[in-house]
């Protein structure tokens, strides 16, 4: 697959792209704090959330992939047992397992700019197994190519999800 390209840097969410949130998810979004990544067509795929929600719970997943269309195709690579045989790579490759111990260092790092978490994990197994790679994937666009070994494998895994349109609309562009 063609990598979908980096997002300039993350940008405030708009009405529309909480529409967009709202539709993609079924609910709305709690801890919203930025538009991580953008899909090719336009609509919000990675949401950062904030490391605590507005009660006050911890959330330590700070990239949230929303876009149905990236979700089911990752979840197609998860029941085919993609994270499995990821795990045991990290057991016998330590170039990878140190690769992706820096990816979870970076994931820490983003979220303890904001809040830190402290004695909290970062997210999707890291940094010992694979948990979640729809965490792994969020973390890959959110950050770019390069920070994450096996989100940006599982990316490169995954059907371009955005080529037959977007997964959701919005009034705002029904409008034009």
């Amino acid at each position: 697959m063609e990598t979908p390209p980096p997002t300039t840097p993350r940008t405030e969410p708009t009405d529309a792209d909480v529409e967009a949130f709202k539709q993609q998810l079924g609910r709305p979004p709690r801890g919203l704090r930025a538009i991580a990544h953008r899909c090719p067509c336009g609509q919000p795929d990675v949401v950062e959330t904030a490391p605590r929600l507005p009660d006050g719970t911890p959330f330590p997943t700070l990239y949230y992939l929303t876009c149905p269309k990236a979700n089911s195709a990752i979840g197609t690579l998860e029941a085919n047992g993609v994270m499995k045989e990821m795990t045991e790579r990290l057991a016998s490759d330590p170039e990878l397992a140190a690769a992706y111990r820096a990816a979870h260092e970076d994931y820490i790092r983003r979220r303890d700019e904001i809040e830190e978490l402290k004695n909290f994990p970062s997210a999707g197994g890291m940094p010992d197994r694979v948990k979640c790679l729809h965490v792994l994937v969020a973390h890959s666009l959110a950050a770019g190519p390069g920070v994450n070994p096996l989100g940006d494998e599982a990316l490169a895994m995954l059907p371009e999800w955005w080529r037959k349109g977007a997964c959701v609309t919005t009034v705002e562009e029904d409008a034009q």
